[in-house]
């Protein structure tokens, strides 16, 4: 199978280790780092959300108008625009982009972050009204005929859109979350499930959490996976970990007055005994706690230093190791690999020279090597998971 691989853009020049360059909302700069993405041959986009960000349906329609093939990935919190107004927003997106649209479910992990859109539900409701949200939404991209809806959070009688995605039945809706109630309605709604960068054992252990939600809530076929990383190259091993180290004494020094491509984030604690609400964020920083390093590549340092605010674990290395760290990930039921560099669009650049090839090259050929004459499919996810593959050289792409 295929593996698909996500970036993420802004509408600046900002990260952790960059302040702001620019304007809020640059639309040159967003049309050469969405570009840039293509250029590269990343599959899809995702546009984040954050209280005080640009909207993203504007910017996803910016990107759209400005690129043949990428694909969008639009994150969208639900909760403060109607599903039946949504669901005609993003098919007519879709539309628009010719069937690139993906919709990043996003519940809210951090209360005051959601109260400064007017949210003051508690988070195991903001589940609650999620689930009710996307019956809603599939009903309104899927439905022949008007229909009425009497949920918990949602009533309405007699809708029908006129405007459907080109994509059929409906958008593909990716789901994030680490929590037992983001399990249970990310895996009854959602095509893929988002997760941080863990540990390959804690992943796995995620990985299963969300296919046995999948079983309770009588799906046939589970979720795919995504895991999020923030690769840090260099030509070799050592050149990558001096630059990681860099990168984290800039973090340190910036504190947080660290920016994000989502806009100003809530202060989150940092330090031995922080504790975010979000789970996510809880779960990295146990890891962190364990150990600055972990399996192959991985590097927990940065979630450390910021809180884990976001994805913010890295895999540092020459493109060899971090491409075969990434396929650790692959022979665990990984199919979706979300990365985004400290230099945003430098590092965008970097990756689709040295590292896409690298991994995907590798993935088509355990495909053909597990694509006999009686077999008609390659093995999925879950045969990989069931029998790791072993591992080869990876060449050069220098």
């Amino acid at each position: 199978m295929p593996v698909e691989f996500i970036g993420m853009i802004g509408t600046t020049e900002v990260s952790e280790t960059r302040p702001p360059a620019g304007p809020v909302v640059d639309p040159d700069y967003t049309r050469r780092f969405a570009r840039a993405h293509e250029d590269a041959g990343f599959d899809r986009i995702l546009i984040g959300y954050g209280s005080s960000a640009p909207e993203g349906g504007q910017v996803a329609a910016h990107v759209a108008a400005h690129t043949e093939k990428l694909g969008l990935l639009l994150a969208h919190r639900p909760g403060f625009v109607a599903p039946t107004l949504a669901a005609r927003t993003f098919a007519t997106l879709d539309q628009f982009s010719g069937g690139r649209l993906a919709v990043h479910i996003i519940t809210g992990g951090h209360d005051a972050e959601q109260r400064r859109d007017g949210d003051y539900l508690p988070k195991d409701e903001r589940y609650a009204r999620t689930d009710d949200y996307l019956d809603v939404l599939t009903k309104a991209w899927t439905s022949d005929e008007p229909f009425d809806h009497d949920g918990p959070h949602y009533r309405l009688a007699d809708f029908h859109s006129d405007v459907r995605p080109v994509q059929q039945p409906r958008i593909p809706v990716y789901f994030g979350g680490s929590s037992e109630a983001a399990y249970r309605v990310g895996a009854k709604h959602a095509d893929v499930f988002a997760l941080w960068g863990e540990p390959l054992a804690e992943t796995a252990e995620q990985i299963a959490s969300v296919r046995a939600a999948a079983a309770a809530a009588g799906r046939a076929r589970p979720p795919r996976i995504s895991v999020s990383f923030r690769p840090i190259l260099g030509r070799t091993d050592e050149e990558a970990w001096e630059r990681a180290h860099a990168i984290l004494r800039t973090i340190q020094e910036r504190g947080h007055s660290a920016g994000s491509a989502v806009g100003k984030r809530p202060l989150l604690p940092v330090g031995p005994n922080a504790r975010p609400q979000n789970v996510g964020s809880q779960r990295l920083l146990a890891a962190a706690a364990k150990a600055d390093r972990h399996d192959r590549a991985l590097w927990t340092a940065p979630a450390a230093a910021t809180g884990a605010a976001g994805n913010s674990t890295a895999l540092v290395g020459s493109p060899e190791t971090v491409a075969q760290a990434l396929l650790d990930y692959v022979d665990i039921g990984v199919t979706t690999l979300l990365i985004r560099g400290y230099d945003p669009l430098p590092d965008v650049v970097d990756y689709g020279r040295d590292l896409l090839p690298l991994v995907r090259q590798e993935v088509a050929r355990r495909d053909r090597a597990a694509t006999g004459p009686s077999s008609e499919e390659p093995v999925g996810p879950a045969d990989a998971a069931a029998a790791p593959a072993t591992p080869v050289a990876l060449g050069s792409s220098r």
